[in-house]
């Protein structure tokens, strides 16, 4: 995954008088402590804040790029970021609604420990006055003895309130019940900002809205310990306009991870935002200015055919994710697939990507007439279909057109080696894997 742009070179944006206030507008405020306290705060001296990522998995996903984006909105601002890792919690798991956790071994979170904190690092400065720090929980609870732990923090939490807490109300209620292990999970994530507070003056604490519960362990315990007030800030969990769980496809996340989810793939999704969720995710996902993204929303309610919100969307966000050149690669295989670009140019990666939901069929290097390739493709559902297509001006191979029924396509033609892509008419495309 490529780093994002400078960050000096993005501004915070001049319509709003401070950042609460252009959180508040990107719809990225759901819930937090003191409001009035928490805007004065971020309006006043550079205050030191976090964001805490389990290594779960080995990549992020867009649940998580939202976290990362406010991160990057308040180092803007001025504010410094610690972005926590967390190789102790990684190994408990954070309570899910519905059942327990797979524990992972501690190998194998050490191993992701290292992915996260690349992924995290490619979101924040690391110099300048502000310069952000990683951190790992690991550090200062793998010392901890369990009856210190017991002893100096779990003293300090009441089991009726932590009973009351979401996740774990939601789990008590399941036949699946909850585990100690992830009762005890509030209490690592109080701990961790109470030692951030001591080692970095740490004042705000960032989330979903969905880890309420944790973030404010943390404050409690905090006021409990040290005496002092400290804050919170959850953000709204990403719906579509029907309802429907935002970041999944097929069942699957969208991970930052090239490998997990290819730029390609990231793109179309994107690409293919409805018009009613479009101003909402430029306001979440990007740094286009309030100028900018309501001339977006006017362009995409007088002419949704041009789609030119979704565009500009999908470029943005691939853009920060993947960086510009994968972005650019993206938009050209789009184009290529449908005879608007060279796909000689694509490398073999992204033309992967690009082709991996077409038909698909593989064919020895013999077989490489014309007719037999449409037939085998699908795109035509016998010979005779298949010489009507030709004579008819609507076979294309590599984008090119095909018109004599007898052509056999050399191995000069193949792309990369191996592939050939087809096309009968304007939209109806096949690929082919030529076997040795």
């Amino acid at each position: 995954m490529s780093h994002v742009n400078n960050l000096e070179s993005q501004h915070n944006d001049p319509a709003f008088a401070n950042v609460w206030q252009e959180l508040k507008w990107r719809g990225l405020v759901h819930v937090s402590t003191d409001e009035t306290e928490l805007e004065k705060l971020l309006a006043g001296d550079p205050i030191t804040y976090y964001c805490g990522f389990d290594p779960t998995a080995p990549s992020l996903h867009l649940g998580n790029l939202v976290q990362l984006l406010v991160m990057r909105r308040l180092q803007l601002a001025g504010h410094k970021p610690l972005g926590l890792v967390g190789g102790s919690t990684g190994l408990i798991g954070d309570p899910r609604p519905t059942a327990e956790r797979t524990l992972n071994t501690k190998d194998t979170v050490a191993e992701w420990v290292g992915y996260l904190q690349g992924q995290v690092r490619r979101f924040l400065s690391f110099e300048g006055e502000n310069s952000a720090r990683m951190v790992n929980n690991l550090d200062w609870t793998a010392p901890l003895s369990a009856i210190d732990f017991l002893r100096e923090i779990g003293k300090h939490f009441r089991v009726g309130t932590m009973l009351r807490k979401d996740a774990v109300a939601s789990r008590l209620n399941s036949d699946e019940g909850i585990s100690y292990t992830e009762f005890s999970y509030q209490i690592l994530q109080g701990m961790d900002y109470l030692q951030l507070f001591r080692d970095y003056g740490c004042a705000l604490q960032t989330g979903g809205s969905d880890q309420w519960g944790n973030l404010t362990s943390g404050t409690e315990l905090i006021r409990k310990v040290e005496g002092k007030s400290v804050h919170a800030l959850g953000t709204p969990l990403i719906t579509n306009s029907d309802g429907t769980k935002f970041g999944k496809s097929e069942g699957n996340a969208i991970w930052l991870d090239p490998d997990m989810c290819s730029p390609y793939t990231f793109y179309q999704f994107w690409l293919n935002t409805a018009d009613a969720d479009v101003v909402d995710r430029l306001k979440v996902f990007t740094f286009l200015s309030r100028a900018e993204i309501e001339a977006l929303g006017e362009a995409v309610a007088e002419r949704p055919f041009a789609r030119e919100g979704q565009k500009k969307l999908a470029f943005e966000v691939t853009s920060l994710v993947h960086g510009v050149d994968a972005t650019d690669k993206v938009i050209a295989a789009s184009a290529a697939l449908f005879g608007n670009g060279d796909l000689g140019v694509l490398d073999e990666q992204t033309l992967e990507a690009a082709t991996a939901e077409l038909p698909s069929a593989t064919v020895a290097a013999d077989g490489l007439g014309i007719i037999d390739l449409l037939v085998a493709s699908g795109l035509s559902d016998s010979k005779s279909a298949a010489r009507r297509t030709v004579g008819e001006g609507g076979a294309y191979v590599n984008n090119t057109k095909v018109s004599d029924p007898e052509a056999v396509i050399g191995q000069d033609q193949l792309l990369h080696g191996r592939y050939l892509l087809l096309r009968r008419g304007k939209k109806n495309l096949a690929t082919i894997e030529v076997s040795a």
